[in-house]
């Protein structure tokens, strides 16, 4: 332990230079900018500069990805809240709640408690880094293709059980999402499948796509179609800080956000997207019934609170993997990877001993990066509440722009924009009909990666569906999952008799 924090010490050393300090605060500051356009993503951003590593250090370069990519999921709540545009698939929930609140006057409530859980998850989660990094990884690569796909069927169930009127809608919008994330090319064979001979399906459905047109464009047209004409401004009271009530419903949940969103991060089938589902899902169940009526009406803040900061816990924790194992379980991880192997460091168990100033510099710059960007958005707080006092009309058709140069710049593909404007007409529909769409964005992005854990379970246990009950983490998740769909049925029936 000791050691550890002797080499914490002397990351913080380097991390703190100057020069370090200015590649830091430069990569926060483009990954926030970065992470309220959606379409660009922090991905892409790393990838177009990952020439600089003929030029720069690898330490002042390793920090400065990290802070655009850290930087990014700060950034894309922004978006998320105020215009129902989430810039970042990880902030997709945050629009469900967040949005709400800033049509009723929150916009700044939900803007701080996103703030400051993305900088209390991103610390502790740091801390965790810095702590367990090794003997997560251990555990985390003992997981199989059967506890992956229980734990996608979980997430499954949660999101379709716990979002929408109706259990059945949740199901319906799932499997319309299930539905688009199998069009393209077949993960494991190869095999093109369901793109009705369109090439531009070949590669999938963006995720990023159907997240613009299911929640801002939906959202504009929504309101043109059935809001009627309106010279109002989407908020009236425009508040830019947390109320004491707010602060009190707001730790307790980025507290148990963190919690779930870390251990997502050291595995390679986590990413940010499930557990801000389970967050989210989580704080419906447990919220007071006091504000359980919040959620999905005005905006609860615990829907904004717990998955902002399993977001930035799961995105701190995919350093864990790909520092200690050589794993990377996003794509941004996978191209910070190939930033250090272009360095001629190879990232894996012996990276701690050969490249150690390296580790524990840029697990530092993660300490100094977070308080940066806490310093960053804080402030900027009531100048983005700003933004709602535009009236409805002018902020709609900016948003609509927003979303189809946001597209559009994906691929440059007038394909994509004609994709959009149609799943936004679903959207619509859905809406009208009192349809959840969160599930369809979780089937989109889960449903491919399930059904290849599904298959390869299924190789390991020779065709046999008992390889999911002979494994004890598959079978306790399999067990979660029967208890999710029966347990609020079983207390309806119990209330009713």
């Amino acid at each position: 332990m000791l050691d550890t924090w002797n080499n914490l010490l002397g990351g913080f050393m380097t991390a703190g230079t100057p020069i370090n300090l200015l590649w830091a605060l430069a990569g926060c500051a483009l990954g926030t900018a970065i992470g309220v356009l959606p379409g660009l993503g922090p991905a892409v951003t790393v990838a177009m500069l990952l020439p600089i590593t003929g030029q720069v250090e690898p330490t002042a370069s390793m920090i400065f990805f990290a802070g655009i990519y850290y930087g990014a999921m700060y950034g894309g709540s922004t978006t998320s809240i105020l215009l129902n545009t989430p810039g970042e698939t990880g902030t997709m929930v945050t629009a469900l709640e967040g949005f709400k609140m800033a049509k009723n006057g929150r916009a700044g409530a939900a803007l701080a408690t996103s703030a400051i859980g993305s900088f209390v998850a991103g610390t502790i989660a740091t801390i965790l880094v810095t702590l367990f990094a090794p003997f997560l990884a251990e555990f985390a690569v003992k997981l199989g293709p059967p506890e992956y796909f229980c734990l996608m069927l979980l997430a499954f169930t949660t999101v379709s059980a716990v979002l929408g009127q109706s259990t059945l809608r949740g199901i319906t919008a799932l499997f319309f999402g299930l539905a688009l994330g199998l069009v393209g090319m077949d993960q494991i064979t190869g095999q093109v499948r369901y793109t009705g001979g369109i090439i531009e399906f070949m590669d999938g459905v963006e995720v990023v796509l159907v997240a613009v047109g299911l929640f801002a464009v939906t959202e504009a047209l929504y309101n043109a179609l059935y809001e009627g004409k309106s010279d109002a401004s989407l908020n009236k009271m425009n508040k830019a800080h947390m109320t004491k009530t707010e602060w009190k419903r707001s730790w307790p949940a980025w507290l148990r956000g963190t919690f779930i969103g870390f251990p997502f991060g050291t595995i390679p089938a986590g990413g940010s997207e499930i557990p801000t589902f389970l967050s989210y899902a989580t704080e419906r169940k447990l919220a007071d019934p006091e504000y359980k009526k919040e959620f999905g009406t005005t905006g609860a803040i615990e829907g904004v609170a717990g998955p902002e900061a399993a977001n930035n816990a799961a995105v701190t924790a995919t350093l864990v993997p790909l520092l200690t194992l050589g794993i990377p379980t996003s794509v941004t991880a996978a191209i910070l990877l190939s930033a250090l192997q272009n360095y001629g460091i190879n990232a894996g168990p012996q990276l701690f001993q050969t490249s150690s100033a390296l580790v524990w510099a840029l697990i530092a710059s993660l300490y100094i990066g977070n308080v940066m960007l806490l310093v960053l958005n804080l402030p900027m707080v009531g100048l983005w509440v700003k933004l709602l006092k535009i009236p409805k009309a002018p902020l709609y058709a900016g948003i609509l722009i927003f979303a189809t140069v946001g597209v559009y710049g994906m691929r440059q593909s007038s394909f994509d924009l004609f994709l959009m404007f149609g799943l936004a007409l679903v959207g619509v529909a859905l809406r009208r009909f009192d349809f959840p769409t969160a599930p369809v964005i979780v089937g989109l992005i889960l449903g491919p990666l399930a059904e290849a854990q599904f298959r390869n379970a299924m190789s390991i246990g020779e065709g046999n569906l008992s390889v999911f009950f002979q494994r004890p983490m598959s079978a306790t998740l399999l067990t979660v999952v029967v208890l999710v769909l029966v347990t609020p049925r079983l207390l309806a029936w119990h209330r009713r008799s």
